[in-house]
């Protein structure tokens, strides 16, 4: 659909939403939505459901009904956790792409903003600039030096060249599509088509879904789990045949096999790690960090090395002049409102403006531009009638841009130039003296935190413009000083991440002296902190740069291409580097960092494209808040670790001790889906909502090949479990020599069980101090969970019909005390395996500094 020359005020909001009802949004179609279908054939696939089958399958050959239906009302609860589990994790992925969907400038009732690109409607009028990705087909109505890589649609790799037509919108040259990239210029243009109906939309391509690939956590966990698996077949092979052997009853030694697998098999692992991953994302995505790299959530904790840059991350991105400078004269904007601007500063700022768009998005282009219509007001240097006829912009060989102009009442043209005070000293061919006095302005400005561009002038014959800016004779107009102020909270979070074991490090295209004052006032550059200026990095090989690397935070003048080369030259150390960017330049940089981090408000779509994460809200506060959920995901997930070794410890114990010792079967089937209930939620929802420990940001990193499943996770579980089996052993011991009875011996050893479950859970859930000391919140997952185990217990207890079926007999005061009393002593013996290994998080979590 075409449409017709906009408004330049765009659509109204009304409009927009009239037409978003009547179109549909501006996105593709899922191309593998969830369904129950799925979701059940996923649940009956599971070894769980067909061990639960298998055994009531036994149940009914043995002739006890009721227990083959126990376990098919268990079967329906199973399906209902991973339904539960499951929906809940889609959810959060589906929140997650809601986020990742490109965003748009528009303007809309006069006024820019910027939308979700599902929100772009037919007839909205985009503004589009180099790094873009186009959020949908957009006919063209202006256009400056548009270059678009039309690649993803036609396979040319060669940028095409895009001009606003003269008339009503023609062929392909005068329209941009859906999901290509602007590579050079800018423009503005009125939305064509979108959705299905857009290029990309014909053509069919899909998105590819957040979370697809494995991580190396999940790849390493799917590794224990095959090998636990095959070993607990083995085992129950073994222990069904030593029952039969022993006992001579193949049904029954069956069913102690069956239940010995299902005891053994830590089915849960998969499905808390993708939990685990999927709400760490979602929690995430709801501070404002979109992750799009599951794997990048797992390295956040292993952060050694934050390289950032300058403006928006550690300022506000509030662009203010602050000072202009001539030859002739000075003014502090900060002064007194009333002071008017001298006559011999005029042209300085009149020609700062007219090298600035008129429709400014920059937030320096934005600040001149008010500063002009403050100080100007009511003079003749404001030229709103002037038409622009071309420009000259910013390139890594010339680091300033010239604009064009034609006066209504000269026949000449009249050219703006501005850029990094050096830039102009060359255009404008100064002598060497008076070079040297401007440098030594630019030095005390950028001395103050002030970032510093000089303004040219010049004029040239109409008959036709020259290919390079250089041809121009400039003169020299003089110097604008603008101020970013440093955001408040960033001292603070610079001294937490290196509290935390982790340097930050600034670079910046800036000035040095203006880096320095910078990173002074964000605390980055103490007493020892060294600087390297982009001129001398060049100069060195890689030798001398590892050797600048140790002691240097400051890097300045540094072009795009030298992140790339610091990024590997820190990785080339044994750092874990995370990189912010927001240019099409940066990308290269942020693919090669550990974890490449995208400013997602003034961002381009290609930085985001090539981040791990990306920063909707831009400030270094979301960054450290990034590593702070990085640190907590792993701790909790290794205490989670820890939980599910040490519960099944006593469960396989109990499965096989009675066979040997030629004792009743403790254990069956019923009472394994028992424990699941409590040992799946508590994995799954307790531990992952546990909050950060306090001492999480006090150490060093984790190393990042420090593995889930180490030495000292697998002690810590073992030890644990270790200690409650024996005290269940001796439990059921002495209640079955007092009472001669053995459905009561195993009420007792299996109430004690579930509360001692409870206790693994409470005592692991903090690692730094015992439980009873913390003051935070309250888990109110635990509490539920807790409860609800709690009831379920004291309903099969208390219903005869459900304790005949658990083959359970009515304890009395005396065995429930014992029940409680080694639950107690569980939790005092897990402290006493965590005080004896103190010093187990930090080591599991720490990285020797490298140097």
């Amino acid at each position: 659909m075409a449409s017709s020359h906009p408004d330049r005020d765009g659509l109204t909001a009304g409009e927009a939403a009239l037409r978003l009802r009547a179109d549909g949004p501006n996105e593709l179609p899922a191309s593998r939505p969830l369904n129950g279908w799925r979701l059940l054939l996923d649940v009956v696939a599971e070894p769980m459901f067909l061990l639960l089958v298998a055994c009531g399958a036994i149940y009914l050959m043995l002739g006890d009904r009721n227990e083959a239906l126990m376990l098919l009302g268990f079967v329906g609860i199973v399906i209902g956790i991973t339904f539960f589990q499951q929906r809940r994790t889609e959810r959060s992925l589906n929140a997650l792409r809601d986020l990742s969907c490109p965003r748009a400038l528009v303007i809309r009732g006069g006024k820019q903003q910027r939308v979700a690109g599902s929100e772009l409607v037919v007839g909205d009028l985009v503004l589009l600039a180099e790094g873009d990705r186009v959020p949908a087909d957009i006919d063209l109505v202006n256009a400056s030096n548009l270059s678009v890589d039309e690649s993803m649609l036609t396979g040319e790799s060669v940028p095409v060249m895009k001009h606003a037509p003269a008339a009503a919108p023609g062929g392909a040259e005068h329209r941009v599509y859906s999901g290509t990239l602007v590579t050079q210029g800018s423009a503005s243009g009125v939305v064509a088509a979108t959705g299905a109906e857009s290029a990309l939309g014909r053509i069919g391509a899909s998105l590819a879904a957040i979370g697809g690939e494995p991580t190396p956590i999940q790849i390493e966990t799917r590794g224990v789990v095959k090998a636990v698996a095959i070993g607990g077949i083995g085992l129950a092979c073994a222990l069904a045949l030593a029952y039969w052997w022993l006992r001579g009853e193949l049904l029954q030694g069956l069913l102690a096999g069956l239940t010995l697998a299902m005891a053994v098999l830590p089915e849960e692992l998969p499905v808390i790690l993708t939990l685990f991953l999927g709400l760490g994302a979602w929690r995430l995505g709801r501070e404002q960090v979109l992750a799009r790299s599951i794997p990048a959530i797992e390295l956040l904790g292993a952060t050694t090395v934050l390289c950032v840059d300058k403006t928006g991350t550690l300022t506000l991105n509030r662009m203010e002049v602050a000072q202009l400078w001539s030859e002739q004269s000075g003014y502090d904007c900060r002064g007194p409102a009333a002071a008017p601007l001298q006559e011999e500063l005029h042209g300085l700022l009149e020609y700062a403006v007219l090298a600035s768009h008129r429709q400014a998005f920059d937030p320096m282009e934005s600040a001149i531009t008010q500063a002009g219509a403050r100080l100007l007001d009511n003079t003749e240097h404001l030229h709103s009638d002037w038409a622009l006829i071309d420009d000259y912009p910013l390139s890594r060989q010339m680091l300033a841009m010239s604009r064009v102009w034609q006066s209504p009442n000269r026949s000449e043209y009249l050219v703006a130039a501005k850029g990094a005070p050096e830039a102009i000293v060359e255009l404008c061919h100064l002598a060497q003296s008076r070079a040297a006095a401007i440098a030594a302005q630019v030095a005390a400005l950028a001395g103050q935190g002030l970032r510093v561009i000089g303004v040219a002038s010049a004029t040239f014959p109409s008959s036709g413009l020259p290919d390079d800016q250089h041809v121009f004779e400039f003169g020299f107009l003089g110097l604008v000083a603008l101020r970013d102020p440093v955001r408040p909270e960033v001292p603070g979070a610079v001294a937490q991440c290196r509290a935390a074991g982790m340097r930050v490090v600034m670079i910046t295209g800036d000035h040095p002296a203006t880096a320095l004052a910078i990173a002074r006032d964000a605390g980055i550059s103490g007493a020892a902190g060294g600087l390297l200026c982009g001129t001398d990095l060049a100069a060195m090989d890689d030798a001398a740069l590892q050797a600048r690397l140790k002691d240097t935070e400051v890097f300045c003048r540094i072009a795009p291409e030298q992140k790339l080369r610091l990024v590997q030259a820190f990785r080339s150390r044994g750092d874990i580097v995370a990189m912010t960017g927001d240019g099409v330049n940066d990308a290269p940089a942020l693919k090669a960092a550990s974890i490449g981090v995208a400013m997602g408000a003034r961002g381009t779509d290609v930085a985001r494209e090539a981040a791990a994460l990306v920063l909707l809200k831009d400030d270094f506060s979301s960054l450290l808040l990034a590593v702070r959920h990085g640190r907590r995901l792993f701790a909790n997930l290794r205490k989670a670790i820890v939980f599910i070794v040490a519960v099944h410890v006593p469960i396989v114990g109990l499965s096989i001790v009675p066979v040997l010792l030629g004792w009743p079967m403790l254990l069956m089937p019923v009472h394994i889906m028992f424990l699941q209930l409590v040992i799946d939620p508590a994995c799954s929802i307790v531990f992952e909502a546990e909050p950060i420990e306090q001492s999480a940001m006090a150490g060093k990193p984790r190393r990042p090949d420090t593995r889930l499943f180490d030495r000292e996770i697998l002690l810590r579980g073992l030890l644990q479990g270790g200690g409650l089996l024996l005290m269940l052993l001796g439990l059921y011991l002495l209640v079955r020599q007092s009472s001669q009875s053995d459905d009561l011996a195993r009420t007792a050893t299996f109430v004690a069980l579930v509360l001692a479950n409870l206790g693994l859970i409470y005592t692991n859930r903090m690692w730094s101090r015992p439980p009873w000391t913390r003051r935070e919140a309250v888990n109110r997952s635990f509490v539920w969970i807790s409860l609800a185990a709690i009831l379920l217990l004291l309903l099969v207890l208390s219903w005869g019909a459900l304790r005949s079926l658990f083959a359970f007999a009515l304890p009395g005061p005396v065995q429930l005390a014992g029940c409680v009393a080694v639950a107690a002593l569980s939790v005092a013996w897990s402290e006493l395996v965590k005080w004896a290994q103190p010093g187990m998080p930090a080591r599991s979590a720490g990285r020797a500094p490298l140097a």
